[in-house]
């Protein structure tokens, strides 16, 4: 079948065509008139996205979380919102709404549930593009009930929000109390630590104290230094008039008393050599000054006796005295690394102790802000257009429903035509003929009263095709 055939098809069906099409419109336009309004009510929310993490505090950007939105429209679309807006409407105790339950559940299942269930089959939620604004929408035969259901979608919306937000504080408000808790003991055992520590060592001021012993140390072992020096100088001092060069020592040499001695033993000697040559040595005066040079010589060895023993006694108290200060840089020095354990002990506490004090300080901050969160009830979604009952109906659209009709019922008729055509095939042209017959055509007979018209394109094509 060629377009030619076709289109002869169709002019002679088009009775057939017009009729199948006029009804089809005129079933459309008395359905559209018979069949209940549908108003649509919206309502437009924006969405302030704050989102914190309940345990760190820390802020999450609304744009690394592509996911921020879809989540919303879902929650809108959740049974949770549409159990809110069911008890806020208080539909359960509409007496109609019971009955539409009981004939279509025979009254088995939650009535509740089943309410919710029905006002989320006519809920549409779509977001906005490139935008947080969401748009709820709710259609209803009832404009008030459609506006309110809209409303009220909102505002549950708003609550779930809230206790989503809510929830994840509540149960880090348990864990902070806890930990809170948990923290401060520890910091309290830390400080009756230090305190036990600092009674039972004494310690009140530990760097000051610690200065002190340091600095006595410091003076012990300078006064160490110099015992030894000292002692060592003592030491050679006595070794020389120990030996036989006692009166050769400098000790010695240098006393005065010993000084006058040697020069009155000097003088004597002189006199008692001068008496030698002149006089006897059985005579007076020889034997006097004999008997004072032997008591000169005496008295000078017993001085030298004298300060050899001074010098050999302060050498002794010069060795004493080092040996005590020996001890006593000893025994301090002790006491300072006594003292320094028990400073690096006592820092050891301090660290723990500051570090129970700082951890308890973070602990509590946290503690208090999830607190906060918790006692909030702001929420981040804003209504910025509120539904109000609209005036003109959305469904049903007639003007579309006409125009979409003459679409189907161009299409049925022409499928009817082409059906009937081939149920009951009729000759239209020549092209006909020779598809039925099988035999070539020899000539066409005009009717005698058609009148003579101008073959169009597709006749003379169909008459070409026939020769």
């Amino acid at each position: 079948m060629n377009f030619a055939q076709l289109f002869l098809i169709l002019q002679a069906r088009k009775s057939l065509i017009l009729k199948v099409l006029g009804t089809v419109v005129l079933l459309t336009l008395i359905v559209s008139l018979i069949m209940p309004k549908t108003y649509k009510a919206s309502t437009s929310l924006v969405l302030n996205f704050k989102g914190t993490d309940a345990l760190t505090g820390l802020a999450l950007p609304a744009q690394l979380t592509p996911g921020y939105i879809p989540t919303q429209v879902d929650i809108i679309s959740s049974q949770a919102v549409a159990l809110k807006v069911v008890d806020a409407l208080k539909l359960t105790q509409s007496a109609e709404a019971r009955q539409l339950f009981e004939s279509q559940t025979d009254g088995v299942g939650d009535f509740r549930v089943w309410m919710a269930q029905l006002l989320m089959k006519k809920l549409d939620v779509v977001p906005a593009r490139d935008s947080n604004v969401l748009e709820i929408t709710y259609k209803n035969a009832d404009p008030a009930f459609a506006a309110a259901v809209a409303n009220a979608f909102a505002t549950a919306y708003q609550q779930v929000s809230i206790d989503l937000k809510v929830a994840p504080s509540q149960q880090a408000n348990s864990y902070f109390s806890a930990e809170v808790k948990r923290r401060r003991e520890a910091y309290d055992e830390a400080q009756r630590k230090m305190s036990k520590y600092q009674e039972e060592n004494g310690i009140v001021a530990t760097d000051n104290h610690f200065d002190v012993e340091t600095t006595h140390l410091n003076d012990l072992s300078t006064q160490l230094a110099q015992a030894q020096t000292q002692t060592m100088e003592a030491t050679s001092r006595r070794g020389q008039v120990q030996g036989t060069g006692a009166g050769e020592s400098p000790d010695v040499t240098n006393n005065n008393l010993i000084q006058n001695l040697k020069a009155s033993l000097g003088a004597s000697e002189s006199k008692l050599a001068q008496l030698s040559q002149r006089l006897g040595t059985r005579h007076p005066d020889y034997l006097a000054a004999k008997a004072d040079v032997d008591n000169l010589r005496a008295e000078l060895n017993r001085q030298i006796s004298v300060a050899a023993s001074a010098v050999s006694n302060n050498a002794s108290v010069f060795i004493k005295r080092e040996a005590e200060l020996r001890a006593a840089v000893a025994a301090q020095k002790a006491k300072v690394l006594e003292l320094n354990r028990k400073r690096d002990e006592l820092s050891v506490l301090q660290r723990e102790l500051d570090s129970a004090q700082d951890a308890y300080k973070v602990i509590s901050q946290r503690a208090t802000q999830v607190n906060m969160d918790v006692s909030a009830v702001q929420s981040d979604i804003g209504v910025l257009t509120v539904a109000y009952p609209p005036t003109a109906a959305w469904a049903p659209k007639i003007p579309l429903n006409i125009v979409l009709s003459l679409f189907v019922g161009t299409f049925l008729g022409v499928a009817a035509a082409l059906v009937l055509e081939l149920t009951n095939r009729r000759v239209r042209s020549v092209v006909d003929i020779q598809g039925l017959a099988g035999v070539p055509v020899l000539g066409e007979i005009k009717r005698a009263n058609a009148p003579v018209r101008k073959r169009r394109f597709w006749q003379r094509k169909t008459a070409a095709a026939g020769a």
